[in-house]
């Protein structure tokens, strides 16, 4: 469960949902790396093959540090700032899993490619794709998200689904948590920021915001922003823990071509 203030989603507390991140001195403020490698706050407990989509990221010691997205039978999707210093060595995909501590299947990684445009000081291009040793076999509880290829704008009900921490400071879950969200159009994310933190709101950033007490938290950055069966975000940042500021994802149509060149 990884340590380490890294500033991505914290802002205040900003937190990237993610780990081993050394802050730097131009990331949002107020430690927004901070060890946001999850969510969800405000959320409800997931139904076993409700999100068959969802990936657990771990370390070969068995610790979930991000979450990822199934895109086809050998790739997931999950955020560079979570992949950016690891190795297929010791990366484990997880898949089919409804709780942390038991059940889902470990899949060996056997390559990761990190966006070339990611830039860890402003978290730009957020986005990295993970290759699995072994073809995945679909099931009831493993399943691909589609990649959108649409601009959603603002005012869009969204779905969000990790085991990040459902509180600052508190453990993350055990059980697969999942929360509806709202998009927001990229000037009213801004502006819900402060001055510093809107530079980090990119032209290929969506953001969400519904009310406080709900949205991300420590412990799943890589996780999708979905509607239905199309994932358009990925977790990125945010001000940890639903103090209410926008959520930050890399938008997925914006890369979707990158995307597309890597997984097929």
């Amino acid at each position: 469960m990884i340590r380490q203030v890294c500033l991505v989603v914290l802002l205040c507390s900003v937190g990237v949902f993610s780990k081993t991140i050394d802050v730097e001195e131009n990331l949002p403020s107020n430690d927004w790396y901070a060890d946001w490698e999850g969510f969800i706050v405000g959320g409800q407990n997931a139904a076993a093959g409700q999100f068959p989509h969802v990936v657990s990221l771990r370390s070969t010691a068995n610790n979930h540090f991000c979450g990822a997205f199934i895109v086809n039978n050998n790739w997931v999707v999950s955020a560079a700032h979570c992949t950016i210093n690891r190795t297929p060595a010791n990366t484990w995909i997880v898949v089919g899993a409804l709780q942390l501590s038991t059940g889902g299947t470990n899949v060996f990684t056997s390559a990761i490619a990190n966006h070339p445009g990611y830039v860890g000081a402003t978290l730009a291009n957020d986005i990295s794709c993970l290759q699995t040793r072994d073809t995945l076999t679909f099931s009831g509880t493993i399943q691909p998200l589609t990649m959108g290829d649409q601009f959603i704008g603002g005012e869009v009900q969204a779905t969000a689904a990790g085991w990040g921490r459902v509180g600052t400071n508190l453990p993350l879950a055990n059980h697969l948590q999942w929360l509806n969200v709202q998009t927001i159009t990229n000037l009213a994310c801004r502006n819900a920021h402060s001055a510093h933190n809107a530079q980090f709101v990119h032209d290929n950033t969506i953001c969400t915001f519904t009310r406080a007490g709900e949205g991300m938290c420590n412990g799943d950055s890589g996780s999708a922003l979905f509607i239905g069966n199309n994932a358009i975000g990925v977790v990125s940042w945010g001000i940890a823990c639903a103090q209410g500021f926008p959520d930050n994802f890399a938008r997925v149509s914006s890369h979707r071509t990158w995307l597309v060149s890597h997984t097929g």
